[in-house]
């Protein structure tokens, strides 16, 4: 959705900011190619959402057409405004662009030129009794109805994308779909805000990502149409603080971030129900997309990153519940998972990511292999290769992999244990007692980065881990250096025993990839095992990639809905999942685990006292000791998928 500002304002790529392999900034060929149409189109209720319509011009392609149409709908705007104003760029690729497609752009109801009501992720109707019960699938039939009519030179079929919040409205649009929509690709999105998408992740709040995005993510009256010149897009960012662990901090509880007149002031609700909605209600349950994935006729292609510090866990939600609710479409539901970022695939090469590389432009390879076969064949009727159910990259590797299922079928469940001495292996502990502890200071909360920030970097995710590992306030557990390659595919699932001293505890648990001390520099970099970025250099030797971190809110241990204090002593299980991986620890490499209880400021601070956190009280903000048991009793670890070795 979210973090990333203007990068996730979806298919018109002008608005996604700098996009591999796009034109300059020049609207040159749309301008001599495609003739421009706007359209204010009435739904059912009476509210009329405003359509911007690029219609190929007669010779400007080898193909004369009938084209189909390959449109998205997002509440970020479909600007620049007027029938003589063009952007510098259709669709997420210059691939698509050039193929011969009518682009639509579909402002979100509510927003920007769209008449209605903008709702945060619109609730879908599954029973619709009357004109008034209005949705994103009733919005979507309704819009495809119109230009199936309207737009000259159509084919009769309609394809559907977007990256983040549009691939929510791209999800939310093929329920009960249309029979014109024969493809569509939500790419990144939001699809369960609470559980592992922007709002929260194992019940602790996306602190970082959520006040950063909803500083420019604002409450609009509507329709609204930018003025000529303004730029018509995504309001401007605001002017970032440079250190916002700094600044975070000293607001002190969240809540002062919603209502306090250095912050927001009381004036983005959008943002107070993010905060404020603190446990799994019905707030949230009835915007969980993936229960309603009913009724799909299209070919679907999921698209996500393993490194999208947004929204990893929708491609994976929306993929799997397609499957559940439309059994007969299972063939036509493609998963595509690459190295990236969120939105990546279009506006990076995907050739690495900070210090890590891929060795290969994973992104072009994309989008020229996968996604425009996939549209070029549902939509034109163009031969195509089958695409795998999954086809995902593995990281470690640094090579493409093709499954019949996702998690792989031949993957096993093992559980890597924690033991004395930060010991780390497969095989169960047999020592009759074990404990480690630590000491948690919400006053000094652990970074998310060791280095300053003023916002979430897309980077973190694969970032060197050496500087948590050397404070006092985080546990680590290493393996020994693998003598073969071992492979984990699906999901990562913490199963932790522990104690506190608090009435409530954050655990965030971390699979971090530690390199050989002699392993090289990328070539051409620099010499021997440092990496130049910028002016310092990067020991690459001992390097503690980030694989996959994640909290686990322990007054959640039980129950999403009511949360309970923990009793101070007593030993509780805390168990968690993790979003998806596919990746090799190489032979040479360690397999790592930290345990720490705070992760700042990406993460909101825990009190560790059993309180409604965005108003806790300044002295409600506690020391504690926390402790986590690897005995043969009570042993805690982190399960793992392995693939079996070729």
């Amino acid at each position: 959705m979210r973090a990333v500002f203007s990068l996730a304002m979806g298919l018109f790529a002008v608005s996604v900011g700098a996009v591999a392999q796009a034109p300059a900034a020049s609207d040159d060929f749309v301008r001599t190619h495609f003739a421009k149409y706007e359209y204010r189109i009435p739904m059912r209720d009476g509210a009329k959402m405003f359509a911007a319509v690029y219609v190929p011009k007669t010779g400007a392609f080898k193909d004369a057409g009938p084209y189909p149409f390959l449109m998205t709908k997002t509440p970020y705007s479909c600007g620049p405004y007027g029938v003589d104003r063009y952007p510098a760029m259709l669709g997420t690729s210059r691939e698509l662009m050039e193929s011969g497609y009518i682009f639509v752009c579909e402002d979100a109801r509510g927003r920007y030129g769209s008449e209605g009501v903008f709702e945060e992720m619109n609730p879908h109707i599954d029973e619709k009794k009357s004109p008034k019960d209005v949705d994103e699938s009733s919005d979507m039939y309704d819009t495809v109805e119109f230009l199936l009519k309207h737009v000259p030179n159509n084919n009769g079929n309609v394809g559907i994308m977007g990256i983040s919040y549009p691939g929510f409205y791209t999800s939310a649009s093929i329920i009960d779909s249309h029979p014109a929509i024969k493809a569509a690709s939500p790419q990144a999105p939001m699809t369960d805000l609470f559980f592992g998408d922007d709002a929260y992740h194992g019940g602790a709040f996306m602190l970082g990502a959520n006040y950063g995005f909803y500083r420019a993510f604002k409450p609009q009256k509507n329709p609204v149409i930018p003025a000529a010149g303004s730029g018509g897009g995504h309001a401007a960012d605001p002017k970032e603080d440079p250190n916002t662990y700094k600044t975070l901090l000293e607001a002190g509880a969240t809540g002062n971030l919603d209502t306090g007149k250095a912050y927001l002031n009381g004036e983005n609700w959008l943002f107070h129900d993010q905060l404020m909605h603190t446990t799994y209600d019905d707030y949230w349950q009835k915007r969980d997309l993936s229960r309603h994935m009913k009724n799909v006729h299209a070919a679907t292609m999921e698209v996500g990153g393993w490194f999208d510090a947004e929204d990893l866990s929708g491609p994976f939600k929306t993929f799997h519940a397609i499957d559940k609710y439309n059994p007969g479409n299972a063939g036509m539901n493609t998963l595509v998972i690459g190295p990236w970022t969120h939105g990546g695939w279009v506006r990076t090469d995907g050739d690495h990511l900070g210090d890590v590389t891929f060795n290969a432009k994973t992104s072009l390879f994309y989008r020229k292999e996968i996604e425009l076969p996939f549209f070029e064949h549902y939509l034109k009727g163009v031969p195509a290769k089958p695409l795998p159910k999954a086809y995902v990259f593995e990281t470690g590797t640094n090579v493409w992999r093709s499954y019949d299922a996702w998690p792989p079928k031949p993957a096993v469940a093992k559980t890597l244990y924690f033991h004395a001495n930060g010991r780390l292996s497969f095989e169960a502990p047999v020592e009759k007692a074990g404990v480690d502890e630590y000491v948690s200071d919400p006053a000094h909360p652990v970074p998310f980065v060791g280095y300053p920030t003023d916002t979430v970097p897309q980077r973190y995710m694969a970032d060197d881990q050496r500087f948590a590992a050397m404070r006092s306030d985080v546990l680590v557990y290493e393996s020994e250096p693998l003598t073969e390659d071992v492979t984990i595919a699906g999901p990562v699932k913490p199963k932790l025993k522990i104690a506190s001293t608090g009435t409530d505890a954050d655990f965030v648990v971390k699979l971090i990839d530690v390199y050989p001390y002699d392993y090289p520099a990328p070539e051409g970099e620099s010499s021997g095992n440092k990496r130049i970025v910028g002016a310092a250099p990067v020991v690459m030797g001992g390097y503690e990639q980030l694989v996959r971190g994640e909290p686990m809110r322990a007054k959640f241990r039980d129950s999403w809905e009511k949360p309970a204090a923990l009793t101070p002593g007593k030993v509780t299980v805390v168990n968690g999942e993790m979003p998806d991986v596919n990746h090799t620890f190489r032979a040479g490499h360690r397999i790592m685990v930290q345990v720490q209880s705070s992760w700042f400021p990406l993460v909101d601070r825990n009190p560790q006292t059993f309180v409604e956190i965005p108003l806790a009280k300044p002295e409600q903000f506690v020391k504690a000791t926390e402790s986590v048991y690897r005995s043969s009793s009570e042993a805690s670890g982190v399960e793992v998928l392995v693939m079996p070795q070729p």
